[in-house]
């Protein structure tokens, strides 16, 4: 593990292909897990302010669970997430064929709303643990990102590089550039012990 500033990184990291291959997992991430997207402070009045400009690309299922129980749950004390279609779905998917694609995304990308989607969501498959004043990124490796592990090795892209845009969305850019010296650094002087050659 190394340290930029008060945000400590996971040496899983280090060498970690990544490119997210969407034809491959259909956005199983938005789909699978114990609970929505992790929500930071914040997020939870974004969502609800966002609902209006993203309700057209929203299932029916998910309008139900909506008006039911809103757009975000207290998953357990003090931490929230979005809410879910039947325990599985966000309720923020929407599907282009069989590809679950982030309807808050689409919004975004089509200017109707200011902010992408949840940052727990923009950084998958790091996820960001705190403890304090403390920040640790660990990366999450499931099966599910099988392939855009093989892609990323295929193309040459490592992980730090591929969440270039939400980590400088999260901690700015000067954060991200120190953070991307001290990765090459950490990685150059572990070379030696844990990569062959």
């Amino acid at each position: 593990m190394f340290a930029v500033d008060h945000i400590l990184i996971s040496d899983d990291l280090l060498d970690a292909p990544f490119s997210c291959l969407l034809g491959a997992c259909r956005g199983g991430c938005c789909v699978h897990g114990e609970s929505g997207a992790p929500l930071e402070p914040g997020e939870r009045a974004l969502l609800e302010a966002a609902l209006p400009r993203v309700r057209k690309y929203l299932t029916p299922e998910a309008l139900a669970v909506i008006e039911r129980d809103g757009v975000w749950e207290e998953v357990e004390p003090g931490a929230y997430a979005t809410t879910c279609v039947d325990g599985a779905a966000c309720v923020f998917v929407t599907y282009d064929g069989p590809v679950a694609k982030c309807a808050l995304q689409k919004a975004y990308l089509a200017g109707r709303i200011d902010f992408p989607k949840p940052i727990s969501c923009h950084l998958f498959p790091v996820r960001v643990q705190t403890y304090g004043d403390i920040e640790v990124l660990n990366y999450e490796q499931v099966p599910l990102c099988e392939a855009a592990r093989k892609h990323g090795r295929r193309h040459n892209v490592q992980l730090v590089d591929f969440l270039r845009e939400p980590l400088v969305r999260k901690y700015g850019m000067d954060w991200y550039e120190k953070f991307r010296l001290a990765w090459t650094q950490r990685r150059d002087a572990l070379a030696p012990a844990s990569r062959p050659g």
